[in-house]
């Protein structure tokens, strides 16, 4: 009986409550794998060659899910696009991992047309050839090793993000995202549309501060004169005088 107890308690004592963040987490990726079905290639080597074909019971419901993966009804365009992905993939053993991992790719992508899966499919590839050359890179042992996987390197991240922007594009039909704000304007007065940048106010001379300003042009704004002060206070002693 003790071999027995001890047994039991050391599978409840294994047995841990889930976190907050563990059930969250958990539950995101039951949601997610309900949302998106896996879709996956199995690939087989016989007597006529390797044979690649979807990795589901239902070869039927396999071959569905992977042409809306690839964006495409037409058999022609999602055999091509298979053939294109397991050539750029790894060979013999890893061929089914590296060609399910770009199909993963795609997926996530979601090519909504044959367009769109043909550019999904080279990013795939420009990024697995970037991970390739980063390796290369990590293991140099001269320093013409390094230039030249530091330059395939920096070439092929630079395609990828221009990759990205063409998708994008693309699928927003070039148009450019124009944000409207309203503007209340005074009668009289002026919107300014831009950038508006501020100098700083220099000292101005005590004669140029008392001139009057120029008139604005297209406008029917006229400055008013600055009376001088020595001639108002002789017009006003005048004035007393006379009144005296």
């Amino acid at each position: 009986m003790a071999p027995t107890k001890t047994r039991q308690h050391s599978e409840e004592k294994a047995f841990r409550e889930w976190t907050a963040a563990e059930r969250t987490a958990a539950s995101k990726y039951l949601a997610r794998s309900e949302a998106k079905p896996s879709v996956r290639f199995k690939v087989s080597n016989n007597a006529g060659g390797t044979q690649i074909e979807p990795d589901h019971p239902d070869k039927i419901i396999g071959q569905a899910l992977i042409m809306g993966a690839l964006g495409s009804a037409d058999n022609a365009f999602v055999d091509g696009i298979i053939n294109q992905l397991a050539n750029v993939g790894s060979n013999g053993q890893e061929l089914e991992r590296g060609l399910n991992f770009m199909l993963s790719v795609i997926n996530g992508i979601e090519p909504r047309d044959q367009l769109e899966t043909m550019l999904a499919a080279q990013m795939a590839a420009v990024h697995v050839a970037s991970m390739t050359f980063a390796g290369r890179l990590a293991h140099v042992e001269t320093v013409e090793q390094q230039d030249s996987a530091e330059r395939a390197f920096n070439k092929l991240t630079r395609t990828f993000a221009t990759q990205m922007e063409a998708l994008k594009r693309y699928r927003t039909g070039g148009e450019q995202k124009v944000t409207l704000q309203h503007v209340s304007v005074a009668e009289g007065g002026q919107a300014i549309v831009g950038n508006v940048t501020q100098a700083a106010r220099e000292k101005v001379p005590e004669k140029a501060a008392a001139s009057p300003p120029a008139a604005f042009t297209g406008t029917n704004i006229v400055p008013m004169p600055i009376a001088d002060e020595g001639k108002e206070r002789a017009f006003v002693e005048g004035r007393r005088k006379s009144a005296k």
